[in-house]
């Protein structure tokens, strides 16, 4: 049975509303958690774009969010420290990640080179879906980011309505990213995978941003990928250690 059919619709509207309100307010303390976390030094440099997902809304706290997830990962499997820089914003669709998120990447991508980039980015643009302005949006997003970095599809959003437009989009995510040789992480398969009811018991109070538990969902469909770069990375640092020995026998 489905616990929400207990619930008269007006009331689970009214909890859904009043949930949705009381997280609006962690907006900004999320924001400025991963401020001060950009502060702290790391022998890697993992860069995020993305929405209020990234910024780990509807967790229980922002550090239970997928990028803190994901950063342990590649931490584990490089044995070696990681420094995040978290660009999101909370409500951004692709138009407000290309005004506000990459010119900061642009930025960074001056002085250092991302180990890790893993972007989630146009779930937002769901609610007003034009696929011509989606397909333009995500190509210039797409063209400004370094070959490795790790792209996500949109989730499921196990609502039919929505999912004729999710299916959309994610043809566009998939050609694009094709196009500039960039990996897709299967977000939305590994969310469709958990049903409806457990994208309830995987979500927040309003119902729409994952909880804990759905952060590790979320978490799961970059880390096959993350483990991919993190082997690259492991590999290159060896041939680099041989590199010096092999200059001086040919001098």
């Amino acid at each position: 049975m489905n616990l929400l059919s207990l619930w008269p619709i007006s009331a689970i509207v009214r909890h859904r509303e009043t949930a949705a309100a009381r997280i609006d307010l962690t907006i900004p303390v999320n924001s400025a958690f991963w401020r001060a976390r950009q502060k702290k030094a790391g022998e890697l440099l993992y860069v995020v774009i993305g929405d209020s997902a990234a910024q780990g809304i509807g967790a229980s706290k922002p550090y239970r969010g997928y990028v803190q997830v994901v950063a342990n990962h590649f931490s584990a499997e490089t044995g070696r420290t990681v420094r995040i820089v978290n660009l999101s914003v909370a409500g951004a669709r692709l138009r407000e990640a290309l005004a506000i998120q990459m010119p900061k990447l642009a930025t960074l991508l001056r002085d250092a080179s991302p180990d890790l980039l893993t972007v989630s980015i146009g779930a937002n643009d769901i609610n007003s879906f034009e696929k011509g302005r989606f397909a333009r949006e995500l190509e210039e997003l797409y063209a400004l980011l370094p070959s490795t970095a790790i792209v996500a599809d949109l989730p499921c959003f196990h609502i039919p309505q929505r999912e004729r437009l999710v299916a959309v989009a994610n043809r566009i995510v998939r050609a694009t990213a094709e196009r500039h040789g960039l990996v897709v992480a299967p977000l939305y398969a590994v969310t469709k995978r958990q049903g409806i009811l457990g994208a309830v018991y995987q979500s927040a109070a309003d119902l729409f941003h994952p909880n804990d538990r759905g952060y590790r969902v979320w978490a799961s469909a970059f880390l096959p990928a993350v483990a991919a770069r993190a082997k690259d990375l492991r590999e290159h640092a060896t041939a680099g250690r041989k590199a010096p020995a092999g200059r001086e026998a040919n001098q």
